[in-house]
């Protein structure tokens, strides 16, 4: 089967609820540039994929119209916060597939301020097995916002097994900051101290504030094609989807007494297992990774899932610098979910932007010298988890 290729990525500033134009608007912005930076027009798309959370039906149609109205198959996603990598995991299949040749792939989100909830409640809630889970093995704390419970439960799951200190998982809020400083498209950008990140207001097991993503507004946007498509409209296709899988929720998410496996952690590992199969590499030849740290307790637990450090060895992996420039594998170099935003159904195409980006390199100061591989993870509560692994085309 032909490897997608990526021939085009946008995205625009991601802001603060309030502070950001309509979702339409931003989602127009970002497939105008995805469109520019692939060189091709709406009109040569043969299928596009929509993606998003907090936005009616046809949602998709609704914006995409707003660069053109040709008739195609529009498809709308949601996924939960794995939403914008679902609609890419769509997109690059029917490439694959040999379907079409020229397909968009669009994530946009505009949210309001304050912690993630229910937003039906007049009916059964969806996630109703991870919630009676969580509350089995943690019961319910009313001061706490429930999205902090569950993966601030999964910090002290992973306390409980390897003893790791809180101010460990707040160094992953340190160096998020410090990796977003470099990006102008990323929400906080100031550099922040460990001190500022452990006094912060406390959330849930070694949570606090600082280590939590933002409620964010934003779109992104990727113009996939085949490589056909690339030779014959002279495209710069130079990056490929190598290898692309999606999980959902195993048995053990809900028979063990485990938080890490109510937050995902298995369906993490077993992703990364078919892509590194399927590729035939490892995780050692992977030295840049976008990955979905929606808490700093996620990201930490997320090292081991991936295999960027063995079992147990995330405290030294952060000590020990592996997760920046000069480690192992500079995690989250666009400042990730902390810092650059999460803007739910745009984020999993922010990270395929920053990983496009990696291996043209472009990426200016965030640049991850040498970078033949980028590894991207994103994970949506309900749940799935997609783990997609870019590389230099031949």
């Amino acid at each position: 089967m032909p490897k997608a290729r990526i021939a085009g990525v946008g995205m625009i500033p991601f802001a603060k609820p309030g502070q950001s134009e309509d979702w339409d608007v931003m989602a127009e912005k970002a497939i105008r540039l995805a469109l520019s930076d692939a060189g091709v027009g709406y009109k040569q798309i043969q299928q596009a994929y929509a993606g998003y959370v907090y936005a009616d039906s046809t949602a998709g149609q609704s914006a995409i119209y707003r660069v053109g109205c040709t008739g195609i198959p529009i498809v709308n996603v949601n996924n939960n916060c794995s939403t914008g990598s679902t609609a890419l995991y769509l997109a690059r299949q029917m490439i694959e597939a040999g379907a079409v040749d020229c397909v968009l792939a669009v994530g946009f989100e505009q949210m309001s301020p304050g912690a993630l909830g229910a937003v039906f409640n007049d009916r059964k809630r969806t996630l109703d097995h991870h919630l009676s889970k969580q509350e089995q093995l943690l019961g319910h704390d009313d001061t706490a916002p429930l999205v902090a419970q569950q993966f601030g439960g999964a910090g002290l799951d992973y306390q409980q097994r390897h003893g790791t200190g809180d101010a460990v998982f707040g160094m992953i809020a340190v160096k998020a900051r410090a990796h977003a400083a470099n990006n102008p498209l990323a929400l906080f950008r100031a550099p922040i101290t460990l001190d500022e990140v452990m006094e912060s207001k406390r959330l849930y097991g070694p949570l606090t504030r600082f280590q939590a993503c933002p409620p964010t507004c934003g779109a992104a946007a990727a113009v996939l094609v085949s490589p056909k498509f690339a030779a014959q409209h002279g495209l710069d296709a130079s990056v490929e989807i190598v290898a692309q899988a999606m999980t959902t929720d195993y048995a053990e998410t809900f028979a063990g007494q485990s938080m890490m496996s109510v937050v995902g952690y298995e369906m993490t590992q077993r992703a990364a297992r078919q892509v590194y199969d399927a590729a035939g590499i490892g995780p050692d030849e992977i030295p840049v990774v976008e990955l979905h740290d929606c808490f700093t307790a996620n990201e930490l637990i997320t090292y081991e899932g991936l295999g960027l450090c063995p079992e147990g060895g995330a405290e030294a992996f952060i000590r020990d610098g592996g997760n920046s420039y000069g480690g192992r594998h500079v995690t989250n170099p666009s400042g990730g979910l902390l810092s650059k935003g999460h803007p739910l159904g745009a984020t999993g195409l922010a990270q395929c932007y920053e990983l496009t980006h990696q291996l043209r390199g472009t990426a200016d100061r965030r640049q991850v010298e040498g970078a033949r591989f980028g590894l991207q993870h994103n994970l949506g509560l309900g749940g799935a988890c997609v783990v997609t692994l870019y590389g230099k085309a031949a």
